[in-house]
C-alpha cells in the first residue's frame, strides 16, 4: 500500500506539471501577439504606432492651487447659483437660453473656419447663423441642425493647432479650468470677438442709453456663465479617483489634441 501511495504520488507531480508545460507552452503565443500589438503604441516603426500624449507640467505646484481655488468657487459660488436657476427655470427654458448663447457666439466659429482655411465650415457657421436667428428667433430654437447645418465649435486655440502651434505647459486657469498657453491665448482672443461682436450686437438693437447697454451687456455676460456651467455635468472631487488632477489633465490634453486633428 506504501508503494502505490508512493506511486500515486509521483503520477500526480507528473500529470500537474506536463499539464503546466502545456498551459506555458499554449499561452505562449498569445502572449507574444499581445506584446506586438502593445509594442505598436510605444515603437515609432510600427504601424500602429500612436503618439503618447505629452503632459508637459512644469508649473504643477501653481496648476493645483489653482485648481484646488476653483473648487472652492465651484462648490461654494458657482454651482449654487446655477441650482438656483435650474431650480426657477424650466429644462425647455434653459435649452431656448443655451441656443441663444450658442448662435449670439458663432461668430466665433465662423472667423476661426476661415482662419483654418476651411470654407466649407465658414459656409456652415454662416448658414446656421442667418437660419437660426430668423427661423429660430434670435437662435432660441435650431432649425439649422435639423437642415442638416450641425453645430461645430472652432475656436482660436485649435487654429493656433491647425497652424502648427504645440500646446506649450499645461495651465488651470482661475475659474475656467483646465488649458493650456495656447489655449489660454485661444480664450483671450475668442473672449475679445465675443465682446465686440455682442457689444456692436446690443448698440445695433437696444436704442438706450451707454449705461442700460453696459448694465445689459454684463448681465448678459453672467447669464452666458451660469447657463454654460448648467449643462457641464462634472464636478470637482466627485470622481472616485485618488488622482483627479492627472485624469482632468490628461482628458482636457486628449480632448484637445482630437479636436484639433479632425
Amino acid at each position: 500500500m506504501h508503494c502505490n501511495d508512493n506511486s500515486r504520488y509521483w503520477m500526480r507531480i507528473v500529470v500537474v506539471a506536463f499539464a503546466m508545460v502545456v498551459l506555458v507552452a499554449s499561452g505562449t503565443p498569445a502572449s507574444a501577439q499581445e506584446g506586438a500589438e502593445a509594442r505598436k503604441f510605444t515603437d515609432p516603426s510600427d504601424p500602429g504606432y500612436e503618439e503618447p500624449i505629452a503632459n508637459y507640467d512644469p508649473w504643477e505646484g501653481f496648476n493645483r492651487r489653482m485648481y484646488k481655488f476653483n473648487y472652492g468657487f465651484d462648490k461654494y459660488v458657482y454651482l449654487p447659483v446655477v441650482r438656483g436657476y435650474q431650480f426657477i427655470l424650466p429644462k425647455v427654458v434653459r435649452k431656448g437660453i443655451a441656443n441663444f448663447f450658442n448662435n449670439l457666439f458663432e461668430i466665433r466659429s465662423v472667423m476661426n473656419n476661415l482662419l483654418q482655411a476651411d470654407p466649407k465650415g465658414a459656409f456652415d457657421a454662416t448658414t446656421r447663423i442667418v437660419l437660426n436667428t430668423t427661423i429660430g428667433i434670435a437662435g432660441v430654437w435650431d432649425p439649422a441642425m435639423h437642415m442638416g447645418f450641425n453645430r461645430d465649435d472652432e475656436d482660436f486655440g485649435q487654429t493656433l493647432g491647425v497652424w502648427g502651434a504645440g500646446p506649450g505647459p499645461y495651465l488651470v486657469l482661475p475659474f475656467l479650468g483646465p488649458s493650456s498657453v495656447r489655449d489660454g491665448i485661444g480664450t483671450g482672443v475668442d473672449a475679445a470677438v465675443g465682446t465686440i461682436w455682442t457689444s456692436w450686437v446690443i448698440n445695433e438693437v437696444y436704442s438706450r442709453s451707454a449705461a442700460e447697454r453696459d448694465r445689459l451687456y454684463w448681465g448678459l455676460t453672467g447669464l452666458y456663465y451660469i447657463s454654460k456651467r448648467s449643462e457641464i455635468p462634472f464636478r470637482y472631487y466627485e470622481t472616485g479617483s485618488p488622482f483627479e488632477y492627472e485624469y482632468v489633465r490628461y482628458i482636457y490634453l486628449k480632448w484637445r489634441q482630437v479636436s484639433i486633428e479632425r
